[in-house]
């Protein structure tokens, strides 16, 4: 059933039967495509506001927060309740994947053995938005006796947590995205964007790089493209064509064709790299009608060719392709000799691209 834009669906459980409503009074639900953009664009507006004002309100507080945090011997112990707790675990994952060992405590299993994985040395961050969040007040107590240090980030400064607490993180919004104005919705962005700009403080004061991130991310793209190395994905030993400078064109091609990598790679008696032929080199010959069967690889192949050490980041050696527009590089010792090759396949192959 229809009407300009509005239609009707028929909510179902999968418990009964089909043709019978699974709960009367939420159908049939009536729904407005644009009722729903509207609503989409205004919490999109709703929570980019909230979050744009914390911006006014980072003060003294935060950096104290972030000084205690580099100051302590300990972890950073992160907890809340409901969505707030949901929160808190992305924060504590931010951290830790960041350079600062944290992990999240349920405050309700911390009352009930939990609290045993709270040192002195450690630092609670506690979140609530409402700052009355009987679960982690009941801690607070037990936190303090221990010596541990409490960090509150909440949506009301005057909240019996934000007061208990020894830094306290102003992360109150003025509304809710929710239509009704009770859901947290833009609260919880805005403890997320804080707790997020309290770990980029946090990593830049600890000198966190990105090698230091790729080491944390074995596993994802980032850490293969930073873990890398050339010498990790090249071609080596009989997988690499070679030939002297005096070898036959024909004969070179040969080679570059039982080779499958697209090029040959010419030495000196020493190993050194003098030239390269590649399979791009091999069609302009065509093009030039140049006789293959007279003359010999050194009056054919590129001189000086383009080289990379083995040790260096293969995300270089693919930017190094792409500024030169090449697809194979000749891989190389400190000294000039050959040790491998590698092209844009084996990059992709490894993941590198």
């Amino acid at each position: 059933m229809r009407s300009r834009g509005d239609f009707t669906i028929q909510v179902y459980s999968d418990h009964h039967n089909r043709s019978q409503p699974m709960n009367p009074s939420l159908s049939p639900l009536r729904f407005s495509p644009e009722r729903a953009l509207q609503l989409g664009r205004q919490t999109l507006s709703i929570e980019a506001s909230a979050v744009e004002a914390l911006k006014d309100r980072l003060n003294g507080d935060f950096v104290q927060a972030v000084e205690l945090i580099l100051s302590s011997a300990g972890r950073v112990i992160v907890s809340g309740m409901g969505k707030s707790g949901h929160v808190a675990r992305k924060i504590a994952a931010t951290m830790a994947s960041t350079g600062t060992p944290a992990y999240f405590v349920h405050p309700g299993e911390a009352s009930h053995g939990d609290l045993g994985m709270i040192t002195r040395h450690d630092i609670l961050l506690a979140l609530s938005n409402s700052g009355e969040s009987e679960e982690l007040l009941r801690i607070v107590p037990q936190v303090k006796r221990l010596g541990a240090r409490l960090i509150s980030m909440t949506g009301d400064p005057d909240s019996t947590l934000a007061r208990e607490a020894d830094i306290h993180l102003d992360a109150g919004v003025t509304q809710e995205a929710c239509p009704n104005n009770l859901a947290p919705t833009a609260s919880t962005t805005a403890a997320l964007a804080l707790g997020d700009a309290l770990a980029v403080a946090l990593l830049d004061a600890r000198g966190f790089g990105p090698e230091d991130f790729a080491r944390s991310h074995p596993g994802g793209s980032l850490g293969r493209r930073l873990l890398t190395h050339v010498c990790d994905v090249m071609r080596s030993g009989e997988k690499v064509p070679v030939v002297g400078p005096d070898t036959g064109i024909s004969d070179a091609i040969i080679a570059m064709s039982r080779g499958g990598l697209g090029l040959v790679a010419i030495i000196s008696d020493e190993g050194k790299a003098l030239g390269i032929f590649t399979d791009g080199d091999l069609r302009r010959a065509f093009e030039k009608r140049l006789d293959l069967h007279q003359g010999t690889i050194a009056s054919v192949m590129h001189p000086s060719p383009r080289t990379i050490e083995g040790e260096r980041l293969a995300v270089e050696a693919v930017e190094m392709m792409e500024r030169l527009r090449i697809n194979a590089l000749l891989v190389t010792d400190q000294s000039g000799r050959l040790v491998g090759a590698l092209n844009m396949h084996d990059l992709f192959t490894a993941k590198v691209i």
